[in-house]
């Protein structure tokens, strides 16, 4: 039986693949001469973010100013939050993190942001350092490259409280890439938008910062980029399977999960819903790859149910055990309040998710 001291459902990451799946992509950024910056909205957890700068990242990023606070308490002290913060209750709690660590960069994309970060770097008696976000082709947030991103950097100049430190995008689109040239060419443009952005301004000392593992591993091949701020990498995921990007030996963090009903022969139930796996979809559909059966299909999910189809007589019995990679192994771990790390088959630690719903 798969790890029998532990209750199902729960998530198992195997250490020795993950430090791997870090060893990489930090020697790529070292080799490039580019500053690792890791995501730590994959794994919320102080654990691993301790061990990515330990492999020699430069500092780390995070979605909150929640899980910014999380990485502060745990020592983490280079921190930038990629994400918009406006309102009075987080330009506090903004400053009381400053206070704390050596060097915190926040984004932006907006004078209302800008403004009120301003009057926080006022208060704190230093200026606030940010990042603008470049709208690169995900149409998510960020200003659109070109005379907006030039006007607006501009613009920033009356805020005295701000110091503009970088540019910054998400490569977001390269997850729909259908191929490892379609990704490499998106990566080539977003810099190039960034870089044109740098040089109509005058700047040759921003940083030029992109995130989303999929063009983690091509850093060499994007001349100019200096910050590279990846998440999924440390654990994988079917995604990223999905790319091409990683097989089940990459892919560190699986759902354990124990088959609790086998009603007919082409369809038994797991005991890890959507408030487990999480309901991101897949480009081929399903909830899941379920390791070392390809022929079975995690179809659906209910809260607490997972239903795995397949060919009538599958060998499956209730009560056996099995290891699911999530489609998306962010939303998977923010579901969890601990994580169990493995070695060689074998339980070694408990690990806290600290940052799991600091959504704020």
């Amino acid at each position: 039986m798969l790890y029998p001291e532990l209750d199902t459902p729960c998530i198992v990451v195997d250490l020795d693949v993950a430090e791997r799946n870090v060893r990489r992509i930090q020697g790529l950024a070292d080799q490039a001469g580019v500053k690792l910056r890791p995501h730590t909205k994959t794994h919320k957890s102080s654990f691993f973010a301790h061990m990515q700068v330990a492999a020699g990242a430069a500092g780390i990023t995070c979605a909150k100013l929640g899980e910014a606070e999380v990485m502060a308490d745990a020592g983490l002290d280079d921190i930038l939050i990629a994400y918009p913060l406006i309102g009075a209750h987080k330009m506090a709690r903004l400053e009381a993190l400053a206070a704390r660590v050596k060097r915190l960069r926040v984004s932006l994309d907006s004078y209302e942001v800008a403004e009120a970060l301003s009057g926080a770097g006022e208060r704190i008696g230093r200026p606030v350092e940010v990042y603008l976000e470049v709208d690169t082709g995900l149409h998510r947030v960020g200003r659109i490259p070109g005379e907006d991103a030039l006007t607006f950097s501009r613009g920033l100049a009356r805020y005295t409280g701000i110091r503009l430190a970088g540019l910054m995008s998400h490569a977001g689109p390269t997850w729909k890439a259908g191929s490892h040239a379609e990704i490499l060419a998106f990566a080539r443009t977003e810099a190039g938008m960034m870089l044109a952005v740098r040089s109509g301004l005058g700047r040759p000392d921003l940083e030029i910062s992109v995130g989303a593992t999929p063009i983690a591993h091509l850093i060499a091949e994007t001349p100019g980029v200096t910050e590279s701020r990846p998440g999924t990498y440390i654990f994988g995921d079917r995604s990223l399977m999905g790319l091409g990007l990683a097989d089940e030996s990459d892919c560190a963090a699986r759902v354990l999960t124990t088959v609790v009903s086998y009603p007919v022969p082409d369809r038994a139930v797991v005991d890890a819903g959507s408030k487990t796996l999480a309901m991101d979809p897949h480009r081929d559909g399903g909830h899941g790859h379920v390791v070392g059966r390809p022929q079975v299909r995690v179809a659906r999910l209910s809260e607490e149910h997972g239903v795995l189809e397949f060919a009538p007589g599958l060998p499956l019995r209730v009560g056996e055990r099995l290891e699911i990679i999530p489609n998306h192994i962010c939303p998977a771990i923010n579901l969890t309040d601990r994580v169990y790390g493995v070695r060689g088959g074998q339980v070694v630690a408990e690990i806290a998710v600290e940052g799991r719903g600091k959504n704020t």
